[in-house]
């Protein structure tokens, strides 16, 4: 199987969606502490990983992108920024992420997993896409009837859904990781990566900053449980727990052998 994993990397904006403003040095400090953590995880555990950064966090934290850059990770798109989104930030954050990493950029995910017109991501030059969480969330999005498996669109674009269980849909993403009894969550991944051959989740940088759930910040419990150093264990007992079913690979790794199957 092949595991994806992958960290939605962006400035701390979440306190804003509860009528929050966020101090632009909160802003960054806080993912910026949860990133650093994140990379020593995976060093550690010598996982490879896709960090979707927005170019507003990669403007800002230039050291962090070398750093992922230099220990073999794969840098794609999460947007210009989390608050705001304009067609042209399509092709603008990639051009701006591609110039701090020195990497070709090819792959985008939106923030909040919203959607974006298909034939604009692929317009922008991107050739996959992670937007997609093949479930039912309130007040979010209903993709019950979405595809579990990879695909490809009617646009040429390769869809990487996050993953969930199949038949009865049980979400399987950041939200599950962090609220799920650890020993229920390990046994649907294992069991939903032994049914599909495939597993795709991701969480969020400020996560693993116990800074993000001051209270300050009005973040429901639910969001912030786990903040900080809990996170960091769960993240390596992730590791740990899909070490024997498949490998970490990034999106790219996986898109390359798509094409290549393709051209047989």
């Amino acid at each position: 199987a092949d595991l994806l994993l992958s960290f939605d990397i962006e400035e701390f904006d979440l306190p804003e969606e509860f009528g929050v403003p966020v101090p632009e040095s909160d802003r960054m400090t806080i993912p910026a502490e949860g990133t650093a953590r994140i990379l020593d995880v995976l060093k550690e555990k010598k996982v490879r990983a896709t960090f979707f950064v927005t170019a507003f966090f990669a403007e800002r934290a230039p050291e962090l992108i070398a750093r992922m850059v230099a220990e073999n990770h794969e840098i794609a798109s999460h947007g210009l920024n989390h608050s705001f989104f304009e067609a042209e930030h399509l092709a603008k954050s990639k051009e701006i992420l591609e110039k701090i990493s020195g990497r070709e950029v090819v792959g985008f995910r939106m923030a909040r997993l919203a959607p974006v017109a298909k034939k604009a991501i692929r317009d922008a030059g991107y050739v996959y896409e992670s937007s997609l969480n093949p479930v039912w969330l309130p007040g979010r999005y209903n993709h019950f009837g979405a595809p579990l498996l990879p695909f490809d669109d009617e646009g040429g674009l390769r869809q990487y859904p996050v993953s969930a269980l199949p038949f009865f849909r049980v979400p399987l993403f950041w939200l599950r990781f962090k609220n799920f009894p650890f020993f229920l969550y390990r046994a649907l991944i294992i069991s939903a990566v032994r049914r599909t051959g495939y597993f795709n989740v991701y969480t969020h940088p400020w996560e693993y900053s116990g800074r993000s759930a001051e209270k300050k910040w009005c973040i429901p419990p639910y969001i912030t449980r786990h903040a900080g150093e809990a996170m960091v264990q769960r993240l390596g007992a992730l590791t740990d727990a899909l070490a024997g079913f498949g490998n970490f690979r990034t999106f790219r790794e996986n898109f390359a052998d798509h094409e290549k199957d393709g051209s047989r």
